[in-house]
């Protein structure tokens, strides 16, 4: 079928645009939190549930696909999502096993070099009577030192920070260095936030004009050409399935996938909520997963709004535009939480601190 038989229309033109949008979101949505995870050098900030249960989502769209024999692009789109799925959660089981290991390491450390048995180091001298009263002052002058100069009032929290908790969380380390005042601190984060947003709206702008771009470059060579409206029409893969040749199973396994995808995002929201944080998470993954997901269902809207096409289409729409409403969900708590600040973490090193303070 050629352009010349099929005019291009308006909204068909708005449809093809929106797909090729919806496949350039979706080959680069993971990158961000791969680098995410990457330059933390942790993975606690996602949730492991919300990437097996996205997985699972994935796993069943690719069958859906190969059962109803879609066209290629979309079982290759829908293999890398499973590749690429493997790939984060491979790198976030690595991490949590490393800083597991590195932690459990800091603890025998921290027991081998004067904190043996339950008894604080402190309250020892006090037991043993006036024989090992110089060791006892030395040893908590020394103590009340180390603490003093480093922590700046602040009694146990330079002690608790370790390589592990300052190679997750860079900002923290930079920060604690400004500690003796707040000026330093409120003028390196407020460029960096900026540089954050100016850097995530680029890379939106880019996915859009890469996205359109593809489009007419497709249209100009032949590669993407006009289909007929109506759910008879055969959609070139990226807006749905073909409307005369769809199995019952390939429905089911689309329904399994919205279900799936619907159901990634509340561990993930929950996980934030309790930590009261967004720490390790990147603002840009769930950015192109909003865009992804919106220009997805407007390319199948766009097409055509004849009943027996949308409900044809309605798992793919339902997992599209249901998980905007969650992914909107998640901005309201980087909006609230921010991106990068670990409100639940600094309130148990708080309680921490004070438990050393009143040993001290």
């Amino acid at each position: 079928m050629s352009p010349d038989t099929i005019p291009l229309t308006l909204n068909e033109a708005l449809s093809g645009i929106s797909g090729s949008i919806s496949l350039a979101a979706w080959i680069f949505l993971l990158v961000p939190q791969l680098l995410e995870n990457y330059q933390q050098g942790s993975a606690d900030g996602i949730s492991l549930t919300f990437l097996f249960i996205w997985f699972i989502g994935d796993v069943t769209n690719l069958a859906g696909a190969l059962w109803a024999g879609l066209v290629p692009t979309v079982i290759a789109l829908a293999l890398y999502f499973c590749f690429a799925d493997a790939i984060l959660i491979g790198q976030c089981l690595y991490y949590n096993a490393v800083n597991k290991r590195r932690e459990k390491q800091e603890e025998e450390g921290k027991s081998r070099n004067g904190h043996p048995g339950s008894a604080p180091r402190e309250e020892t001298p006090l037991l043993n009577g006036t024989a090992d009263t110089t060791t006892s002052k030395s040893t908590r002058q020394h103590s009340l030192t180390d603490v003093r100069p480093d922590n700046l009032g602040l009694p146990g929290s330079r002690r608790r920070s370790s390589a592990t908790s300052n190679k997750s969380h860079p900002r923290r380390r930079t920060n604690s260095s400004n500690s003796g005042t707040l000026a330093p601190i409120l003028e390196e984060n407020k460029p960096t936030r900026t540089r954050a947003y100016l850097k995530n709206t680029l890379s939106v702008v880019m996915i859009l004009v890469v996205g359109t771009a593809g489009w007419a470059i497709a249209y100009r060579v032949g590669a993407w050409t006009p289909t007929p409206t109506g759910p008879t029409g055969d959609r070139d893969g990226e807006v749905g399935i073909n409307a005369h040749s769809t199995p019952i199973g390939a429905s089911i396994l689309g329904y399994i996938s919205a279900i799936a995808y619907l159901g990634a995002r509340i561990p993930q929201i929950l996980q934030n909520q309790r930590s009261r944080s967004c720490a390790g998470l990147s603002l840009l993954f769930f950015m192109l997963s909003l865009l992804g997901n919106a220009t997805y269902g407007a390319g199948i809207l766009l097409h055509s709004l004849e009943k027996e096409y949308v409900v044809l289409n309605l798992p793919w729409l339902i997992g599209s535009l249901g998980t905007m409403v969650e992914d909107g969900v998640i901005f309201g708590q980087f909006s609230v939480f921010g991106e990068g600040e670990e409100g639940g973490k600094e309130g148990e090193a708080r309680e921490e601190e004070g438990r050393e303070s009143a040993v001290v």
